[in-house]
């Protein structure tokens, strides 16, 4: 034969699943989106089309909604611990099982002080906004004894409106950026970071608690960096999350420098102190960093597109 079969892996991608729980009056809202990929011994229906070792891709979609009722979704991260242990373990021929989950937030919408009494109610409890533009992300992989969990959140977006400096940099004869001693530091946040946790030995890390602690401890050191480069900011960053949070190893960056420019208002008669700027979204700077824990070597790709 000439050829020969490489990695391949199959499955369901993209299941929207909204789950809703209600604790009486108030409900609450999980909203996912779960890719479930599998691989194993699947070497005869790529050779000859049997499909005596397929798991159908519509019985994985099915497995995403009734695991969604009948375990709940506690976290992104818990859900997709269930799915991957139910594949790897209920199917002989399927060694790893690769599940990708993206999560999108809400909040409740806040209603007036004074009683609703056109709905019949004192306080709305089952009312929901779109929380933002960011996105909580998670990957979990199983190959029947091990484990590997990456989370993060992408499109987060921030904003330093001072305390944002650049200078010193290599100068050649294409240079024309001006040095800035007062600056604008804005950018997209996409960030994974991987969990220590790898064995059902091991007690198993609050995924709730420590997603909403990675980003409190992620917001808080952009805040509170004087930073003299955005790379400066990214290690502090990540170095605040794994001092931070035991349970972490591993944390990666992208992030896309969002300029802001002065606008020139001195052909009006106006001075422009540090107030008005041209938010260029193309070309951008794209600054990428793994910070590690000390001793640990790195396992999440350099490159996140597909993560």
């Amino acid at each position: 034969m000439p050829t020969i079969l490489g990695q391949n892996q199959y499955g369901k991608a993209e299941n929207r699943v909204v789950k809703i729980t209600r604790d009486g009056d108030t409900h609450h809202i999980k909203d996912l989106n779960v890719s479930v990929a599998l691989s194993g011994d699947m070497d005869d229906v790529h050779y000859s089309g049997s499909n005596a070792n397929v798991l159908p891709t519509d019985t994985t979609k099915n497995t995403v909604f009734a695991f969604a009722k009948e375990h709940g979704i506690e976290s992104a991260e818990q859900f997709g611990i269930h799915l991957a242990r139910h594949f790897v373990s209920s199917q002989e021929p399927i060694h790893r099982a690769r599940i990708r989950i993206e999560e999108y937030a809400w909040e409740r919408i806040a209603t007036s002080d004074g009683n609703s009494k056109f709905i019949g109610a004192d306080e709305v409890k089952h009312s929901f906004a779109r929380k933002g533009m960011e996105t909580r992300v998670s990957q979990i992989t199983y190959d029947g004894e091990n484990w590997e969990v990456i989370s993060g959140l992408k499109d987060l977006t921030v904003m330093n409106s001072t305390n944002s400096e650049f200078w010193g940099y290599v100068k050649d004869k294409y240079t024309t950026l001006k040095e800035a001693y007062d600056r604008i530091l804005a950018t997209d946040v996409s960030a994974r970071w991987r969990y220590n946790w790898t064995s059902d030995e091991q007690r198993m890390p609050n995924w709730e608690k420590s997603y909403e602690q990675a980003r409190k401890h992620m917001l808080h050191a952009f805040a509170e960096t004087y930073s003299l480069s955005l790379q400066q900011t990214l290690y502090q960053m990540g170095s605040r999350i794994i001092n931070s949070r035991s349970e972490i190893d591993e944390i990666r960056f992208s992030l896309p420098n969002n300029h802001h420019f002065l606008v020139d208002l001195e052909p009006f008669g106006l001075k422009n102190d540090n107030e008005v700027y041209f938010a260029a979204d193309r070309p951008y700077g794209l600054i990428e960093a793994t910070v590690l824990r000390d001793g640990v070597a790195p396992k999440i790709p350099v490159d996140m597109t597909n993560l």
